[in-house]
């Protein structure tokens, strides 16, 4: 067994009542910091009020801020944070690395990397149009990448897959800053996508993207028994009838729609997809489909907490990824101690 694994709890010993407790309790979380998200912001609007302009009964200002705009920004939190929760787990588990997230693979560097292509030299403008841009770069880097970490093997070593997307990532940053240095007003009109936020206030381009989420999320949960085995080791997934090719290259779509989707409307917001998956598999071991299902409920608390907190923290309002760096970082080096110790 690895040693970035040797102290998460086995699934042997975590019974499954247990899990579901936690499952209900997530769920039970995640209702309440919903409310709370429509409910707080710079003015603070009663429950009653929220419930009341979400079932299309009120008229008031309060009503019309619900429903422009905290309510696009919740479904947004809601949404992505399950996707970036999703693809951290599903890239550690396909890279056997709990230290890794979506931004490890270049995906983040991707998207970011066609919207400046974009802006600089296509003059395109708005959220809107960034998303078509942030998916597709999103994709055609993924792609690069699993090309670049398979070629001249017939498996797809998590090593080489992760010595990829880091050396793709930092190609297309260091590109993305020459375009930006060269084009001074490509970085006026991307700063506040770039600085990652939840604050859209268009609910159609949170139902544009809902459904590349959706799907990534839905292949997402299929994967759990497969990553299981794979998490054995390749020759022993194979004897279980485990294709782990196919398994790698579905995995490889969903962090893909996943992280794609959600940076192309909030920008890039780092950290959720590397902790949330750590504490899922704190509380219900390592198995890979009750990671996944409960990482689908912690990871969007996390986002929506964050990003309430960055609404009332200061005047004004935090962007939520400086909330999640706050969170994260701290985080990060506490896990790469652990994993040091350990080894």
């Amino acid at each position: 067994m690895h040693s970035s694994t040797a102290k998460a709890p086995s699934p042997v010993l975590i019974r499954t009542p247990a899990r579901l407790r936690w499952l209900l309790a997530a769920a039970a979380l995640l209702a309440i910091v919903l409310l709370l998200s429509l409910a707080i912001g710079a003015k603070p609007i009663a429950l009653p009020v929220v419930i009341d302009s979400l079932l299309g009964h009120g008229n008031s200002a309060d009503s019309v801020v619900i429903r422009e705009s905290r309510l696009p920004r919740t479904l947004l939190g809601l949404l992505g944070g399950a996707a970036l929760g999703l693809a951290g787990a599903l890239t550690q588990a396909l890279t056997r690395n709990p230290l890794a997230d979506p931004g490890i693979l270049g995906v983040n560097a991707g998207a970011s990397f066609a919207v400046i292509i974009a802006v600089a030299l296509f003059n395109v403008s708005g959220p809107s149009a960034y998303v078509a841009w942030a998916c597709g770069g999103a994709l055609l880097t993924t792609l690069l990448v699993y090309l670049v970490g398979a070629w001249g093997s017939s498996r797809l070593e998590p090593m080489r897959f992760i010595l990829a997307g880091v050396a793709v990532g930092s190609v297309l940053f260091g590109l993305s800053s020459g375009l930006v240095l060269l084009n001074p007003g490509a970085y006026d009109r991307i700063r506040f996508w770039n600085a990652g936020s939840l604050d859209v206030r268009d609910l159609q381009l949170v139902l544009q993207v809902a459904p590349a989420i959706i799907a990534g999320g839905v292949i997402a949960l299929l994967l759990g028994r497969s990553l299981n085995a794979i998490g054995m080791g390749h020759e022993f997934a194979v004897t279980l009838g485990t294709r782990p090719l196919r398994v790698q290259a579905w995995a490889i779509l969903a962090i893909t729609l996943l992280t794609g989707a959600t940076t192309a409307v909030a920008g890039p917001i780092g950290f959720v997809g590397l902790m949330v998956p750590q504490v899922a598999r704190w509380l219900v071991g390592a198995d890979q489909r009750w990671i996944l299902a409960l990482t689908t409920l912690l990871a969007p608390i996390l986002l929506l907490s964050a990003d309430i907190v960055g609404r009332v923290l200061v005047p004004g309002e935090l962007r939520v990824s400086i909330v999640t760096a706050f969170i994260g970082a701290p985080m990060l080096i506490w896990m790469a101690r652990n994993k040091a110790g350990r080894s």
